[in-house]
């Protein structure tokens, strides 16, 4: 269900007069006399409806500022949930209408413990461990049960009792004066916060909470073929609720380390190769360290700058499919910066027996020029 502060279309510090006109504006607009045959109107007027229900009592809404849907009693996952078993929002203007309990059946109870937060962990990883895959160590701090009293907030050997407020129902009722009459509407209860029970004693160890605040340290199975980006779901492993509360997810972001000669393109694996200028005119032998040991390399002689050598089904297992790419090894043809004497008359009577005609400065210019570098 959308933000209610949204379907009313005030704002979060909206006051109680903002809020009733918005409602009253909005219940004109989609009332189903209005709109005849129209269910989308019609499954807009339950939502406004349910949200104004919520907002218009201060209780009820501190709560949901604080926790959401689930601090309200948990109703509101789709317009259908309100007129189901454990159901609120239209439900409770029934009981005013139809003298007590929705027509439509079902029966409210204790909205049970709120669930923890979900959790986030950024997991740094070698190149090599993101194409092999690996079994990685994280540690985030998060919300555990409490050893001392197993969840439950109660110490000393005691127990949660019946709430005395709402005798265990979770839900206290109200009856109120609205556009549309007496209004008899439930909320989640103040005292025991829709638990139905109440700590008499509290846990020294967690105050009450059912839960202490700790560092935890993960084994997380990273697949191979992860990449800086991919994000791992841990089911059940982020923080715990209150009072017995089921736990979140833990969301672990991939962070990969650069590796000194290879690199990634999709699922390739790319490697430069230098070649010297004869090498590569006139062939040569090399031995290529991969990621899973040497290769040897034949560079066949006049072999061009940027020719790739393709070694298939050696690259980056593929996370939603088969296979692997390819590692790619591409020749860098180096050229020289610096000769000696010898090397550039070599050079020079390599390009005079091709006819190759050299440019190059001589004389006094040069001889100062050479001095400088």
């Amino acid at each position: 269900m959308a933000d209610y502060y949204d379907l009313l279309g005030v704002s979060r510090t909206a006051s109680a007069d903002e809020l009733k006109k918005a409602y009253r504006r909005l219940a004109r607009e989609l009332h189903p006399d209005a709109n005849p045959g129209d269910a989308a109107a019609e499954d807009k007027f339950k939502q406004v409806a349910q949200a104004y229900e919520v907002l218009s009592d201060p209780e009820t809404r501190a709560r949901y500022d604080r926790y959401g849907e689930q601090g309200v009693g948990g109703a509101g996952g789709n317009p259908g949930d309100f007129f189901g078993a454990g159901a609120g929002g239209l439900g409770d203007l029934f009981d005013t209408l139809f003298g007590g309990g929705s027509p439509f059946g079902g029966t409210r109870g204790p909205a049970g413990p709120p669930p923890g937060q979900d959790l986030e962990v950024v997991a740094d990883i070698t190149f090599e461990r993101s194409v092999f895959g690996a079994t990685v160590p994280v540690n985030v701090r998060t919300a555990l049960r409490c050893d001392d009293c197993h969840g439950s907030g109660a110490g000393g050997g005691t127990k949660p009792v019946t709430c005395s407020e709402c005798n265990g129902r979770g839900q206290v009722q109200r009856v109120r004066q609205s556009m549309l009459g007496q209004m008899v509407t439930s909320s989640a209860c103040p005292k025991c916060g829709g638990l139905g029970q109440e700590v008499v004693t509290p846990c020294p160890s967690c105050n009450g909470d059912g839960r202490i605040i700790t560092e935890k340290t993960y084994q997380v199975d990273v697949p191979a073929g992860v990449d800086t980006g991919s994000t791992l779901r841990l089911t059940g492993r982020g923080a715990v609720g209150p009072r017995g509360g089921s736990a979140g997810d833990l969301y672990v972001h991939v962070r990969v380390a650069a590796h000194e000669r290879f690199r990634r393109e999709g699922d390739d694996l790319i490697t430069d190769l230098p070649v010297s200028i004869a090498q590569a005119a006139l062939g040569t032998k090399f031995i290529l360290p991969t990621l899973e040991g040497d290769e040897e390399i034949v560079v066949p002689a006049g072999t061009q700058p940027g020719r790739e050598f393709v070694l298939r089904q050696r690259g980056v297992p593929r996370l939603q499919g088969r296979g692997r790419g390819d590692l790619k090894v591409r020749v860098n043809v180096q050229v020289p910066t610096k000769l000696n004497e010898f090397e550039t008359e070599l050079l020079k009577k390599f390009a005079e027996s091709r006819g190759e005609e050299l440019h190059h400065e001589s004389g006094l210019f040069a001889r100062i020029k050479s001095a400088f570098q």
